[in-house]
C-alpha cells in the first residue's frame, strides 16, 4: 500500500503541478526508428507485437475520398482530436509518452501535447488507475492505457468499486468520465497470463460501458464516443488488429465523426444464418460468410462493436430474418458472451423465429497454451465458424 501511495503522490506531482507544464517545443521524444534500433525485442509475443509497428511516419489521412488506415493510426487520431478539442482530456499509462506507447498507439502525442497531458507512469496499475479515477471525479477526462487488460486485474478494485459504482452511490450527482483502454484477448505466443478476454468480465458490471471495436472506423468513432461519455468506459482493443488496415470513409476522417455506443453494424447482409461477433472475431465471421456463399448459403454478419449496452434489437431483427444464429467470441464458454447472446435471443420474440438452436463458437475451457499448435486450437477459427453455421442448417459439417 505504501508503494501505491508513493506512486500516486509522484504521479499527481508530475501530472498536475504547474511545474510539470511543458510545451511541445520543450519536449523531445526519441523517434520510433531510434527506439527500435536500440531496444532488443525479447520474446515471441513481443516480436509478434512489434512486427506490426510501422517504422515510417504516421499515415496521412485523406482530405477527399476514402483512405486506407490502420487501427493503430485510427486510435491515435481519435486521441489527438479529443485532446485538441478538450483540454480536460489527458493520457496516462506505462510507456505512453517517451516510448510512444508499447504498441505505438500514442505515437507523437507527447511532442504535440507535452508531458502534463501525456504522462508516463511506473509499473503500478492500481496506482495510476486510481489516479485516473480520482482525476475523473475532479472533473478531468483521463484516458488510462493498460499495456494489456491482463495487467488491469491489478487495478480492478479501482475500476469497479471506485469508478463504476460511484455515480449510483452518489445518487447520480458524481459522474466519473474515465476511459480505460488497451489490448484485450489473445495475441501470439504470450501464454495464459497475457491472453485472456475480459469482455464478459466487464460486461457483467453495472455502471460500466464496454466497447470492442473491429475496424479502423470502429476504433476511431467509438474511442471518441468513449472519451466524451460521462461514464466509466472499458475500451477493449486487439493487439493483432493494431497493424490491420481498413478503408476509412471521408466522413470518418472528420474530427466530428463519432459512432454512438451501443449500436451494432451489419458488415454483410444475408438471409440464411446470422453470425455475430466482436473485435477480431468479426474477421472470422466475414471469412466464413465468403466460404458459405460458395455453397449458396447466405450469411449475415453482425459486428456488435459494443458489449454493453448490447444492441439486442439488431440481433433480434437479424434472427427474425435468417431464423438461425451463431455467436463467435474468444472468451471461455462458461458464463460468457455467447451465453448472453443465447439468453437474449431466447428471452425475446426472436425465439419464435428460430429454426435451430443457438450455436456458440468460443475459446476453449483451458488457460491459453504457450505452444503455438495448442494455442491455435484454443480459439475460434474461420473453419469452426463455417461448421457451426452448417450445423444450424442441418447440413453435414
Amino acid at each position: 500500500m505504501a508503494s501505491i501511495a508513493a506512486a500516486k503522490r509522484l504521479l499527481v506531482k508530475r501530472a498536475f503541478s504547474s511545474s510539470a507544464v511543458a510545451t511541445s517545443t520543450k519536449v523531445s521524444a526519441p523517434s520510433n526508428r531510434m527506439l527500435l534500433n536500440k531496444t532488443p525485442i525479447p520474446l515471441v509475443g513481443q516480436r509478434a507485437a512489434m512486427r506490426m509497428v510501422d517504422l515510417g511516419m504516421q499515415a496521412a489521412f485523406s482530405t477527399g475520398g476514402p483512405a486506407t488506415v490502420t487501427v493503430r493510426d485510427a486510435l491515435n487520431q481519435a486521441m489527438a482530436e479529443e485532446m485538441e478539442r478538450d483540454e480536460a482530456v489527458f493520457l496516462m499509462g506505462e510507456e505512453v509518452a517517451q516510448y510512444n506507447g508499447a504498441y505505438k498507439v500514442s505515437r507523437g502525442l507527447l511532442d504535440k501535447f507535452g508531458d502534463k497531458r501525456v504522462v508516463d507512469t511506473p509499473i503500478t496499475e492500481a496506482g495510476f488507475a486510481g489516479l485516473c479515477v480520482g482525476a475523473a471525479l475532479a472533473g478531468l477526462k483521463p484516458i488510462c492505457e493498460f499495456m494489456t487488460f491482463n495487467f488491469a486485474m491489478q487495478a480492478i478494485d479501482q475500476i469497479i468499486n471506485s469508478g463504476a459504482k460511484t455515480f449510483y452511490m452518489s445518487g447520480g450527482t458524481q459522474p466519473c468520465n474515465v476511459t480505460f483502454r488497451g489490448p484485450n484477448g489473445a495475441a501470439a505466443g504470450v501464454a495464459a497470463q497475457h491472453s485472456q478476454d475480459y469482455s464478459a468480465w466487464y460486461g457483467a458490471i453495472p455502471g460500466l460501458k464496454v466497447v470492442s471495436p473491429y475496424s479502423s472506423e470502429d476504433a476511431k468513432g467509438l474511442l471518441k464516443a468513449a472519451i466524451r461519455d460521462p461514464n466509466v468506459t472499458i475500451f477493449l482493443e486487439n493487439e493483432i488488429l493494431y497493424g490491420e488496415s481498413f478503408e476509412m470513409s471521408e466522413e470518418a476522417q472528420s474530427p466530428d465523426f463519432v459512432i454512438p455506443i451501443g449500436k451494432a453494424k451489419i458488415e454483410r447482409a444475408g438471409t440464411d444464418v446470422t453470425l455475430v461477433g466482436h473485435s477480431r472475431n468479426v474477421e472470422f465471421c466475414l471469412q466464413a460468410a465468403e466460404i458459405l456463399a460458395k455453397e449458396n448459403i447466405s450469411a449475415e454478419v453482425i459486428n456488435l462493436r459494443t458489449i454493453k449496452p448490447m444492441d439486442v434489437s439488431a440481433i433480434v431483427k437479424s434472427v427474425k430474418k435468417t431464423n438461425r444464429i451463431v455467436s463467435v467470441d474468444s472468451g471461455y464458454p462458461a458464463f460468457g458472451f455467447g451465453s448472453e447472446i443465447a439468453a437474449q435471443v431466447m428471452e425475446s420474440e426472436a425465439f419464435d423465429f428460430l429454426d435451430a438452436p443457438v450455436e456458440r463458437v468460443t475459446g476453449a475451457e483451458v488457460p491459453t497454451p504457450y505452444a503455438i499448435e495448442l494455442e491455435n486450437m484454443a480459439f475460434p477459427t474461420t473453419d469452426v465458424v463455417v461448421r457451426a453455421a452448417k450445423k444450424t442448417l442441418y447440413l453435414p459439417y
